[in-house]
């Protein structure tokens, strides 16, 4: 079974000083590489260390995060969501569509979508616990399914590619506090994703290291026959896995209906790539048993503020794709690193 952090830290106690046990950490190499990525840009861009632009930095990083959270979880527990970017994109949908054709409040379409959305997280967790077939093949059938009805359906009600608005409906400016308003802190303009997700930060790192979910999921993760075997719910534990990132994604859908008034049937399509991307940044590893909320929140950041302080450094936005590729790889070095100095004889 590969160890968990808690056993990590057992073994590590006993070892020296501080700085030695701070090697457990899973998101140690994130929060080096965010310090990296913040001092770099705070040189390169003159207007990055505003508190407007800050305040945007925190944005972009949140739209990530809120989803990045609970696919950081999922990855613990040893599986892959390919469909979380579509889906974030269909809970927006239902949400648009059903009030927008049945004529009611907004609400009423809120809460049809939640259900709709949970239930395509169940139906994941569910096919992958019956099938017995790798996550990456369940969630890939499920990401076409809704690729498809997102622009199929769309077109069918709507008649065009994206959905009528939504603004003058019953409903809306309190949806629009609850999914898309903002704070004003001193002086600073925070949007309500920010607490959205650190909310859920605090959530997921509450259910990971005080509760007995969190040693089911880090045990599942590491060797789903041993925790089988041992009274963990396997089955149990995946579904919910993937219900939590259905959750986020009815979080996030809502927050681009009520942000934008309208949606575009096709957005949301390889976000699922950044999702993944920014847990295993933040110290989450590919074969499951290994990571942290809070590492893949820091992930999360780094993405943020690297796609805003390109843009405040006057770079061509093109290459925004290749410095993710060159963090995630350096990343995933480091974390492997810095495992190997942690899992060493003293």
């Amino acid at each position: 079974m590969t160890a968990t952090p808690a056993a990590l830290s057992k073994r590590t106690a006993a070892r020296g000083p501080v700085a030695r046990r701070l090697l457990i950490r899973p998101e140690l190499g994130a929060l080096v590489g965010a310090v990296a990525v913040f001092a770099f840009f705070a040189v390169a861009a003159d207007s990055f260390l505003r508190a407007s632009s800050l305040s945007t930095v925190l944005y972009a990083s949140s739209t990530i995060g809120i989803m990045a959270v609970p696919v950081a979880l999922l990855m613990i527990g040893g599986e892959f969501d390919l469909s979380a970017g579509v889906m974030v994109t269909s809970s927006a949908l239902v949400s648009s569509m059903f009030s927008y054709q049945m004529t009611a409040n907004v609400w009423v379409g809120v809460a049809v979508s939640l259900l709709v959305t949970l239930a395509i997280g169940f139906f994941n967790g569910w096919m992958l616990t019956r099938t017995r077939l790798p996550s990456f093949i369940i969630t890939l059938g499920t990401f076409l399914m809704l690729t498809g009805l997102n622009l199929g359906l769309t077109k069918l009600i709507s008649e065009t590619v994206s959905t009528k608005a939504v603004g003058d409906m019953e409903g809306f400016p309190a949806a629009r506090a609850v999914f898309a308003s903002h704070l004003d802190l001193g002086g600073v303009r925070l949007q309500i994703t920010v607490v959205w997700w650190l909310a859920l930060i605090a959530a997921a790192t509450w259910i990971l290291l005080r509760t007995r979910a969190g040693n089911w999921i880090y045990a599942v993760g590491g060797n789903a026959d041993a925790a089988r075997a041992v009274g963990v719910p396997v089955d149990r534990v995946r579904i919910g896995l993937y219900t939590g990132v259905a959750l986020a994604a009815w979080i996030s859908g809502q927050h681009l209906l009520f942000n934008y008034d309208v949606v575009q049937s096709g957005e949301g399509v390889g976000n699922e790539l950044i999702y993944i991307a920014a847990a295993v940044i933040g110290g989450c590893l590919l074969t499951g048993g290994h990571g942290s909320a809070a590492g893949a929140a820091v992930g999360a950041l780094i993405f943020g503020m690297t796609s805003k302080g390109i843009v405040y450094a006057q770079w061509n936005p093109d290459w925004f794709k290749f410095f993710l590729g060159a963090m995630l790889l350096l990343a995933t070095l480091l974390n492997a690193w810095i495992r190997k100095r942690a899992e060493a004889p003293a």
